[in-house]
């Protein structure tokens, strides 16, 4: 087992250990057959903690975050029409006619990353290697110890 990986194990089971609520991961899936088709719903294909600008799984597989959502039916807006607010209404529509429970909260348009040592080298996505250490790209682009960055997190699920 690499240090990566049991990095990773060890953060599952921290996560485990404090009973952190984990959250859906889900992909858009479209209803019909051939030309009938119906209206667009989110499928579940697994959960995991969202940890900032990665999720992490609780096999040690860890995705660069995208977009979230909830399981509820909007409303009708009234006053925020931007394409934006109607893309992000539909989506919690298509979760919405998923099977899941009302008001749980979804992570969909994610990406798993890969976590070799060539890609890590690369750079792309999240992560990157600098010598032996596999650092974390935070939203304000500095760039952190991944390993700081995950107790950091699995803290922050001790303050519940």
């Amino acid at each position: 087992m690499t240090e990566l990986d049991a990095l990773l194990a060890r953060t599952v089971a921290d996560l485990e250990r404090i009973g952190a609520a984990d959250e859906s991961l889900a992909e858009l899936r479209d209803r019909g057959i051939g030309r009938l088709r119906g209206k667009p719903y989110l499928s579940p294909i697994g959960r995991a903690w969202r940890l900032g600008v990665v999720l992490l799984d609780r096999l040690g597989g860890l995705y660069a975050t995208g977009d979230i959502t909830r399981a509820i039916e909007p409303q009708i807006a009234v006053t925020n029409r931007s394409a934006d607010a109607e893309l992000k209404r539909e989506y919690r529509r298509a979760a919405a006619r998923g099977p899941f429970r009302g008001g749980e909260t979804i992570n969909h348009g994610f990406t798993p990353l890969d976590l070799s040592d060539a890609a890590l080298r690369e750079g792309s996505g999240p992560l990157s290697l600098d010598g032996d250490v596999v650092l974390v790209r935070l939203a304000s682009g500095s760039r952190i110890p991944l390993e700081r960055y995950l107790a950091d997190r699995v803290s922050l699920f001790e303050l519940d």
